[in-house]
This record gives C-alpha cells, structure tokens and sequence, in this order.
C-alpha cells in the first residue's frame, strides 16, 4: 500500500509539472501582456532550479529525485521568452542565456562551489517567492499572474515533502541532504500557498471594485 501510494505521489508530481505553467503561458498569451508577474521572481525560480537539478545529477541522485525539474525549467525559460517579447526586452535574452549556461558549468568546477550553491538554493528559491509577493503587494493587482499555477506548485512541494520523507536513504551525508531537501520543500509549500492566496485576494479585490 505505501508502494502504491508513493508511486502515486510521483507519477501525478511528475504529471503536474508536465503543465505546471501553462496556465501562466495561456494568461500571458491572451492577454499579450505580462503585467503582474515578477521578471525577477522568475529569475530567481530558474536560479534555484538549476542549481538543485546541478547538484542531483553531480552527486548521482536517483532519476526520479528530479526529473519534473528539467521540464519545469523548460516552462520557465519559454515563459521567460513571452514577457520578455511582450514587454520589449527580448534584447536581454540573450543575456540571461549566457549567465544561467555559465552558472551550470561554472557550478562543478569544484565541488565546495556546487556544495555552498545548494546551501544557498532554499534562499535563492524562497527569494523568488518573496519577489512576487512584492510585486503583488506594490501593484495591489494580480494582473495575469495565474492562481492555478502556483496553487499547483503548491502541491507539488507537498508531494515531493511527503516522498521525500518516506523514501529518506540511510547514511549521515544522504540524511544531511534530505534534511535540507524537506527544509526547503516545507518553505517553498508555505511561500507557495501564500503567494496563491494573494493572488486570489487581489482577484477578488478587483472584481469587488
């Protein structure tokens, strides 16, 4: 039964993040506007992503430990692409191109450098939230920032904190690991539920109005 029930909580992580922001894309592309959603936040977000990823495959985690990131940090650079067309800075992707494919081979050249990266990979991740909701707090408008698709991430945090609870390896170093992998994912799911309800506030406020 427990077998049954973590193959479950991973085959619908990985079915969710298969389309976790296309309904940020879809908002975005209707409205051919990017207003309300944080360029930096999701800068930061793709920060975090590659460098979890960067340190899963370094160490030679199993396949299933992370393999919704690579298609989450495909969504993210193809959202990327559309605000910046649609707010007139599609100059500048060229530019995030070169310093995120630096940072990838730059974060293996030793291993203390992949190492601190991932000490600081909740922050950097928790920083993306914490951009949005400032966005939001300044703007006061949620715009086209899609509540379904941070109240997805909201779940998938939830289910990778669960499977990564129950499927914790032994050994100090594979404990340490874990230790920060459910700190980060109990972080992410508390940012993640609050940036939601903002988003549904503001919705709501605007529709009051």
């Amino acid at each position: 039964m427990a077998s049954t029930l973590l193959n479950l909580a991973h085959w619908s992580t990985w079915a969710v993040c298969a389309v976790i922001k296309l309904p940020q894309l879809a908002a975005v592309l209707a409205a051919r506007s990017a207003r309300g959603v944080s360029v930096g936040s999701l800068l930061l977000e793709l920060a975090g992503f590659l460098v979890f990823l960067r340190y899963q495959i370094y160490y030679d985690y199993p396949l299933q430990t992370y393999l919704e990131y690579p298609i989450i940090i495909a969504q993210d650079i193809i959202l990327l692409l559309f605000i910046l067309r649609f707010s007139g800075n599609m100059k500048r992707a060229l530019f995030y191109g070169v310093i995120f494919w630096g940072g990838w081979y730059v974060l293996t050249l030793r291993k203390w450098i992949i190492d601190l990266a991932m000490n600081f990979c909740t922050l950097i991740s928790a920083a993306s939230k914490l951009a949005q909701l400032r966005c939001l707090w300044q703007t006061k408008d949620s715009g086209q920032v899609s509540a379904l698709t941070w109240s997805m991430s909201a779940y998938t945090c939830a289910s990778k904190l669960w499977t990564t609870w129950r499927e914790a390896p032994s050994g100090f170093g594979f404990v340490f690991f874990s230790l920060l992998v459910l700190i980060r994912f109990i972080t992410m799911l508390i940012l993640n539920i609050w940036v939601t309800a903002t988003i549904l506030h503001y919705r709501k406020t605007k529709k009051t109005d």
